[in-house]
């Protein structure tokens, strides 16, 4: 009997073997192959303030439920957001309007293009010594953005304001100091970095914020003296790669800003801000 139990035994071992070796056994599936999700990953630049607000409160939910995990990057100058979309960093940014993102995109030879308009805060005139603009003064000291494209939309509002005269012939959109044909009210202009913008208040008699700086520093749009009447080629834009215009990700994105969810988002958290017409 113990013969026989030991054959039997042995007998049970080959053929257990032999099953396993001609794929009888189901077999573990490898990493990262049947058995695994993959993992989708979205990076996204934008300046700190409203734009990355807008993509924590509205955009990245909507993406997470496609399956994405989404990483917000938050920068806080105008020139890092493009250089990390074009070294492949990021998948997007938002933080621009186009006439900035083509003159930077031609001056540093970069990949990059427009998707698509975004909810943007316009330009603002604020102060802390002053409650209007009737109250400017000879020699008051204006601060404004030192980027060309910004620094001329300050001047344009200046030049509405009466203060100053442009030159002749000039295009709006590249106005600098240089085409300061007569400073009527002799303002002391000084550019400074838009970021740097609200903190000037405490010095300067008044001050052109960018509508991002200025909420992203406790600044309300409602507060400003003067906004900006937003032109179209204003608008802040999401940017992506040029040859990314196209793929799943951006598609993902503009479907995400175009979607109901982040229209009430806009509607209850982003009020005053100019919209793009399909949010409208």
């Amino acid at each position: 009997m113990k013969v026989k139990s030991i054959i039997l035994t042995w007998v049970f071992v080959v053929l257990a073997g032999l099953l396993a070796a001609c794929g009888g056994g189901e077999k573990a599936a490898p990493s990262g192959q049947a058995g695994t999700k993959e993992t989708k990953e979205i990076t996204i630049g934008a300046t700190a303030g409203p734009y990355s607000d807008q993509i924590k409160k509205g955009i990245q939910p909507i993406l997470e439920k496609k399956g994405y995990t989404v990483k917000i990057v938050e920068f806080n100058d105008y020139v890092q957001p493009n250089n990390a979309l074009a070294e492949g960093s990021l998948n997007a940014n938002v933080f621009q309007h186009v006439v900035y993102l083509k003159k930077f995109a031609k001056d540093h030879n970069l990949p990059i293009t427009d998707a698509l308009q975004v909810p943007t805060a316009p330009l603002g005139v604020y102060s802390n010594k002053h409650k209007s603009l009737d109250e400017v003064q000879s020699g008051a000291t204006v601060t404004l953005p030192n980027d060309p494209t910004n620094q001329a939309r300050a001047l344009v509002m200046l030049e509405q304001f009466g203060w100053i005269k442009l030159k002749a012939g000039i295009d709006p959109t590249k106005a600098s100091e240089k085409d300061v044909a007569q400073n009527v009210k002799n303002i002391q202009l000084q550019p400074l970095e838009a970021a740097q913008l609200p903190r000037s208040l405490a010095d300067a008699d008044y001050a052109f914020v960018n509508g991002n700086f200025a909420i992203a520093s406790g600044l309300k749009l409602t507060e400003a003296l003067k906004l900006e009447n937003l032109p179209e080629k204003y608008m802040n834009i999401v940017a992506v790669k040029t040859a990314d215009k196209d793929n799943q990700i951006t598609k993902d994105i503009i479907e995400a800003y175009k979607s109901p969810e982040f229209k009430a988002v806009v509607e209850k958290d982003f009020q005053g801000f100019q919209k793009p017409e399909y949010l409208k």
